[in-house]
């Protein structure tokens, strides 16, 4: 078989030039396209990545993000906003973040982050409460002076 350098298609040995590229280029060998450190089509990444969860926060995106990774999980984040309709309906254009991962990996991609939210939501909850009795603490008494 001989392949298209430019493209990447495949075509019988008998076919000398890319029928599908503008500038009808030279097809090559395998060897060739393997020494230029290009893949051939069926070496090609054919994996389907899908949403394992979304975030309004940049920050936690980044966490989730890592988290993932740790646990050798590839990990696409794909940035969008609400659209013009849900401006209208919702008066808010609020930016979200996509975490993608391989279709095989989305139910344990969706677990790891759903724990990481529980664990981020407790740990917000006792610094809440922490914050609340410090305030408690430092705030003036208020009873009154003691009488002479």
């Amino acid at each position: 078989m001989k392949y298209c350098a430019r493209c990447g298609s495949e075509y019988r040995d008998d076919v000398e030039r890319c029928e599908g590229c503008p500038s009808h280029p030279p097809l090559v060998s395998a060897e060739e396209m393997h020494s230029r450190g290009l893949p051939l089509p069926h070496e090609l990444d054919r994996r389907v990545f899908v949403r394992a969860a979304t975030t309004d926060n940049p920050l936690m995106v980044e966490v989730f993000a890592e988290l993932l990774e740790e646990r050798d999980i590839p990990v696409f984040i794909r940035a969008g906003r609400s659209g013009v309709v849900d401006k209208l309906t919702t008066g808010n254009l609020l930016p979200w973040w996509e975490i993608l991962v391989p279709e095989g990996e989305q139910e344990r991609a969706a677990l790891l982050v759903e724990r990481e939210r529980a664990q981020e939501a407790a740990t917000n909850d006792e610094a809440v409460r922490a914050a609340e009795e410090e305030e408690r603490e430092t705030e003036p008494d208020a009873s009154p002076p003691p009488s002479p």
